[in-house]
């Protein structure tokens, strides 16, 4: 059986999952776009090396910064992995909020075309010359299905859609199954939920844990090491704030605000994603402790199994 858990960001899917994987004695594969890159912990809410230690985890660390990912890229790893998890364990745990990632595991995308490096060159040399936002509104009147479906301009994806545009003639959105999303029988998925102020209390503070935990250390040693503020994997919340704090723009409490707020529309972002899904089996979280959304979990697989 495969289960999924879900939920927004600083939805506590990371000690549920850690638990339900002890009880089961499986491996945890991360559903998230930017746990799998080396190098940002902090800001990405990675599970601790504590955390890593009590179960084996996929998709954690796996990337450099300066290489791309995306939703179908993470589909043909998993595929992989979950080959290999199933032939030693009876289940599959995945955990996570990337939207796009984790609809790839619950309706596998038709295969894409590859990159084409001319392509990717000369939207690139665009954007250089006119900005992110030309390009954008190419999207916009090419695949505008597409376009809704992504958290705003979004640099990677929006190249990526307008170079399988430019190849195939196609929009990028054509080679997402139109057939409405739905899990096969071999799939449970569970959402954790909590009321909005809930939910954004808990981002506010958790924000403050990362800051404490040395999130703007560990952004200013990126810079250390030479890496760019403008890769993709760095056009992240709590990245993208912290740079503007570095780089003079802003002060300090203003950046931290900002970190806040950002991941406050992040959060609802993916709910207003997550409610099209009738098929989720919400937890309610606000007044549960993991143990008993454990049991919970674990007795749903045993009524199915």
């Amino acid at each position: 059986m495969r289960i999924i858990i879900l939920g927004p960001t600083a939805a506590g899917k990371t000690e549920l999952s850690l638990q339900i994987a002890e009880e089961l004695g499986v491996p945890v594969i991360s559903v998230d776009s930017r746990q799998c890159y080396k190098h940002i912990n902090i800001g990405t809410a990675k599970p601790t090396s504590e955390e890593l230690n009590r179960v084996k985890h996929y998709n954690i660390s796996l990337l450099n910064l300066d290489e791309d990912d995306s939703a179908i890229q993470f589909q043909k790893r998993a595929e992989q992995w979950e080959e290999e998890i199933l032939a030693n364990h009876e289940h599959v745990l995945y955990v996570g909020g990337s939207t796009l990632y984790l609809q790839s595991l619950i309706q596998p995308f038709d295969e894409i075309p590859d990159s084409d490096p001319a392509n990717i060159q000369k939207l690139e040399q665009r954007i250089e010359r006119e900005g992110l936002e030309s390009v954008y509104e190419i999207l916009k009147q090419a695949d505008p299905a597409y376009v809704q479906k992504i958290d705003g301009m979004n640099r990677q994806r929006i190249i990526r859609a307008l170079d399988v545009w430019m190849q195939t003639g196609r929009p990028f959105s054509d080679f997402h199954q139109n057939k409405a999303i739905e899990p096969d029988n071999n799939t449970l998925v569970f959402g954790l939920q909590y009321p909005r102020q809930a939910i954004y209390d808990r981002i506010n503070r958790r924000t403050d844990q990362m800051i404490e935990a040395g999130l703007v250390e560990e952004v200013k040693s990126l810079l250390d090491q030479g890496y760019s503020k403008n890769l993709q994997a760095l056009n992240t919340v709590g990245y993208k704030e912290i740079f503007e704090y570095l780089n003079g723009d802003w002060k300090l409490d203003k950046a931290i605000e900002k970190v806040k707020t950002h991941t406050r529309r992040y959060a609802k972002r993916q709910l207003t994603w997550f409610r099209r899904w009738e098929f989720i089996k919400w937890l309610s979280a606000n007044d549960q402790k993991p143990e008993k959304l454990k049991e919970t979990v674990l007795q749903e697989l045993n009524r199915l199994s």
